[in-house]
C-alpha cells in the first residue's frame, strides 16, 4: 500500500508522517488507498485510455491540468485539484510530468507507458552502461532469440537497477528472471535509449545480441 499524502504549506507535498525538510506533520490530502486508486485511474487515463475518461492528448501525449482534474472528479467524488497534484508531485517512480502555468499552460501527461499513439521527445538524460528487464521464466527464451520487443507498448521498458527490474517482473511471475541489457553497446550502435521518469528507461527494440541472463537469477 503507498504511504499517505500530506502537505506542508512551506515545502509542498510529501509522504508519511513528517516534512522532510522541516518535520513539520502538515496536513493530510491523500491516505494510502485513496492515492493507489487515484494513480491508477490517473495512469489509465493518459496512457491508455483518454478518451473514456474524457479527455484528450495531444500528439506529444499532453492534456491540460484542469481537463484531467475534471476528469477525477467525475470518477471520484472525494477527488479534487489538490489530491490530483499531490499524485502527479509524489509518484515514487516519476511516471507523471506538468508544465505548472496558468490556464491551458499548465499540462500533465504520462513520463512513459503508452499504448496510445504519442510522440515523446528524445530526452538528453544520461543512461547507464547497463539496465535490466525483469519478465517471467517462460518469456527468456523467446526474448533472448528474439530480443525485446514492445508488445502492448509503444516502447520497451527497461529498470535502472537489479532490484526494480526484479519487481517488475514480479508483476507477471513469483519467480521473475533478470535480464541484463548491455545498453552502452546499443548506444554506441545508433540505438536511441531514453529515461524516462525517475527509473524507466525505454527503447523501440533491444536486439538478442544486447541481452544476456543475469549470473543467478
Amino acid at each position: 500500500m503507498p504511504d499517505a499524502v500530506r502537505i506542508c504549506e512551506d515545502h509542498g507535498f510529501f509522504e508519511g508522517e513528517a516534512c522532510p525538510a522541516c518535520a513539520s506533520g502538515g496536513r493530510p490530502v491523500l491516505s494510502g488507498d485513496r492515492r493507489r486508486r487515484l494513480s491508477k485511474f490517473v495512469s489509465g487515463a493518459l496512457r491508455h485510455f483518454p478518451a473514456d475518461a474524457g479527455i484528450r492528448l495531444d500528439d506529444a501525449g499532453w492534456t491540460p491540468f484542469d481537463s484531467l482534474v475534471a476528469a477525477v472528479e467525475r470518477k471520484y467524488g472525494w477527488a479534487d485539484r489538490e489530491s490530483l497534484a499531490a499524485v502527479v508531485a509524489t509518484d515514487p517512480k516519476g511516471r507523471f510530468e506538468r508544465t505548472g502555468g496558468d490556464g491551458d499552460a499548465d499540462r500533465v501527461r504520462a513520463a512513459y507507458g503508452h499504448s496510445v499513439d504519442v510522440t515523446l521527445d528524445a530526452g538528453d538524460d544520461p543512461v547507464p552502461g547497463t539496465l535490466y528487464h525483469g519478465t517471467a521464466p517462460r518469456n527468456v527464451d523467446a526474448i533472448l532469440t528474439e530480443g525485446l520487443k514492445p508488445m502492448g507498448r509503444q516502447q520497451v521498458h527497461l529498470s535502472g537497477d537489479v532490484e526494480t527490474a526484479r519487481e517488475v517482473g514480479a508483476r507477471h511471475a513469483s519467480d521473475p528472471v533478470v535480464l541484463v541489457v548491455d545498453a552502452a553497446a546499443m548506444e554506441a550502435d545508433a540505438h536511441d535509449v531514453t529515461r524516462r521518469g525517475r527509473a524507466t528507461f525505454t527503447t523501440d527494440f533491444v536486439p538478442p545480441r544486447y541481452l544476456s541472463r543475469l549470473d543467478g537469477a
